[in-house]
This record gives C-alpha cells, sequence and structure tokens, in this order.
C-alpha cells in the first residue's frame, strides 16, 4: 500500500526501492509483534488453561511441566506479516499474493489443528490435514504453472547451464515441496526456539535470493536465472523474518508461548513457495539441512522399528527428542543447532559464486 500511496501517488521515490521496503517491514513486523504479543500470550493462556492444558504427543516425560504454555502463537505471526505485507509490498505482484496465499491457507490448517488438539486433544486425523495441505498446494501450484512470466525449468545448483525443463510435471513437484517444508518445518518444532531460529535464517538467506533473481543486472553477472517480478517477495520475506523475532522474543527459552501447526506449517509452506519462486529448489535441502536431518530421523525410526520389530534407532524421533534423552540441556540443543543452520545458510549463499 505505501508503494502505490507515496511513489504512485507522491512520487516520493524513496519507497521505490525493495530494499528500503523491505528493512522497514522487517522493523514495522518486529514492533507490531512486541505490542500485541504480551495481549497473545494472555488471551492463548486464557483457552488453553480453560481445557486443561495441552503438551505434544510423544515427548520426554518432563515436557508435561510446558502443558499450560500457550500454544497457536503462530496466529501472532499470521496476523502481523500479513498486515505489515500489504503496508509494505507492492499489491499488484502475483508473487506476493501467492505468498500470503499459501502462508494464510497453511496456517488456518494450522490453527484448525492446534484448536482441535487444545479442545478434544486429538487434533486433525493425519489424513484429513494431508489432503488440506494438498489441496491447498495444488491450487497455489496450478495459478503458478498457468503464469505466463513462469517457466518449469528445474535448475541445479553449482552449475551455470545444467537445467530440467520438467513440463507439466513441474505441477507435481512444486505440490511435492510445499507440502514436504511444511510438514518439515513442523516436524522440528518441538524444543523453545528450536523451529523459528532455522526458520528466520532460511527466510533471511531466500530474501537475498529473491532479491538477485529479481535483479537482472546481479543474477546476469551470478549465472543464476532472472525472475521478473521475484525481487518484490523480498519485502513479504523481510516482512516474515521481522515477525518472526517478534515472535522468537517470547518463545526463547523458557518460552512463553510456542507457534504450534498455525506457524510452523504456514512459514515450512512459504520457504517451499519462495524457492519455487526464485528458482533455488533444490538449495533449499540446504539451507535447511536442520528440518530435513528432522524429517529423515523420522522415517528412519519408523522404518527401523517396523524392521527390526519394535527395536528403536533413536531413543525418540525426532531426532531433537534423542539428543534431550542422551542428556543435553533444551538451550544448547537449540543454540546448536541455530549455528549449524548458519553454516548452511552460508554453504548455500556460497553457491551464488561456484557456478
Amino acid at each position: 500500500m505505501f508503494y502505490h500511496l507515496f511513489y504512485e501517488y507522491f512520487d516520493i521515490n524513496l519507497f521505490k526501492y525493495i530494499t528500503f521496503r523491505g528493512f522497514y517491514a522487517l522493523i514495522t513486523a518486529f514492533f507490531i509483534s512486541l505490542l500485541i504479543g504480551p495481549y497473545v500470550i494472555n488471551k492463548l493462556k486464557i483457552f488453553q488453561n480453560k481445557q486443561g492444558g495441552y503438551v505434544r504427543e510423544d515427548t520426554p516425560d518432563w515436557h508435561q511441566m510446558k502443558k499450560h504454555t500457550p500454544t497457536m502463537g503462530g496466529v501472532m505471526i499470521l496476523i502481523v506479516v500479513s498486515l505489515t505485507s500489504l503496508l509494505w509490498c507492492r499489491l499488484d505482484n502475483l508473487y506476493v499474493w501467492l505468498l500470503i496465499l499459501t502462508f494464510l491457507s497453511f496456517g488456518l490448517i494450522g490453527f484448525i489443528d492446534d484448536y482441535k488438539k487444545i479442545k478434544d486433544k486429538k487434533g486433525l486425523s493425519s489424513k484429513a490435514k494431508f489432503l488440506m495441505q494438498l489441496s491447498a498446494a495444488s491450487i497455489v501450484a496450478f495459478i503458478l504453472y498457468t503464469y505466463p512470466k513462469f517457466n518449469t525449468v528445474l535448475y541445479v545448483p553449482f552449475f551455470k547451464n545444467l537445467s530440467i525443463d520438467l513440463g507439466v510435471f513441474y505441477l507435481f513437484w512444486m505440490i511435492f515441496i510445499i507440502v514436504g517444508a511444511s510438514n518439515a518445518v513442523n516436524l522440528t518444532d518441538g524444543l523453545d526456539g528450536l523451529a523459528i531460529g532455522p526458520s528466520l535464517i532460511s527466510v533471511a538467506t531466500f530474501s537475498i535470493f529473491a532479491y538477485i533473481t529479481g535483479n537482472a543486472v546481479l543474477s546476469r553477472y551470478l549465472f543464476i536465472p532472472y525472475i521478473d517480478g521475484s525481487g518484490e517477495i523480498t519485502v513479504f520475506l523481510m516482512a516474515l523474518l521481522g515477525g518472526g523475532l517478534g515472535f522468537l522474543w517470547f518463545n526463547s527459552f523458557p518460552a512463553e508461548m510456542f507457534m504450534g501447526d498455525a506457524g510452523s506449517l504456514s512459514i515450512g509452506a512459504v520457504l517451499g513457495l519462495a524457492s519455487i519462486i526464485t528458482k533455488q529448489e533444490l538449495i533449499l535441502a540446504v539451507v535447511g539441512g536442520i528440518f530435513v536431518v528432522e524429517t529423515l530421523s523420522v522415517i528412519a525410526q519408523v522404518a527401523y522399528f517396523r524392521l527390526t520389530g519394535g527395536k528403536r534407532l533413536f531413543k525418540m524421533a525426532p531426532i531433537h527428542h534423542h539428543f534431550e534423552l542422551a542428556g543435553l540441556p533444551e538451550p544448547k540443543i537449540v543454540v546448536r543447532v541455530w549455528i549449524i543452520s548458519l553454516l548452511l545458510s552460508i554453504i548455500a549463499l556460497s553457491t551464488l559464486k561456484i557456478r
């Protein structure tokens, strides 16, 4: 809105620049989060305590002490980021609207799941949840697939000219990336600050990729595809970064609230879509390596359990609970995950020159 008001109407050039709007989207989202955070925590705490509290299943026994810490904190992220994006993003950009649609639709799925878990301790069935994710991702993927400016080429990092045109199969590829990323972040959300840290690092990394792919000069210099209009999603991602930092203010150990599925599903889906728009899907596996490891640990645990007739590969999965049961304090696990995520981000960004 500010772009259209101050640049197009009042001709103030400052609002034309993605960097300016991106930085102030971050600051806006952060301070709105700090402003409404205590109110959101209080309201969620009242609602959750009326239902007797809630804690995730398949967690170490001492997590029961967290049962009265309000979940559904992702609702705050959804509100703050959506509002900030409408203020600072160009509203004539399809990519921005697709990110907002993805963010809110997956956030709604997560909210319904969180609400049902607190109310009846069951939540959505795995099948229903997956079908809802599949439906939301399919709508977004189809819109993007039919967008004339978008192509179906899969680019391979580390190489200047290696790419594969997937054609119609790119539709299925997009759905897989969005749903997979959404669930991977969701699996990682199990300790205070654990999921939001790597998420913010990944968001920051993709904001850089988005800015470069949307800049004809920089993309040509770095041998990455130029995607007309993709630079604008930098502003949305910066808003998400600010909203996430505001959430982390309250989610750091000991957490005053958890993001729940409303936050983790929506952030994961946005990361998946951002990687598709910027044509950096394979890089997502690098910068989001923590999410990949967490997901693989669950898959490996289930497969090993079935193959060995009941034995466990890890003390508990996802793997962060294994480290908890092995005796590592929760803050140490979280900070080490952040460190690894930061290193993975540096590796991902280094691919810009290794081509």
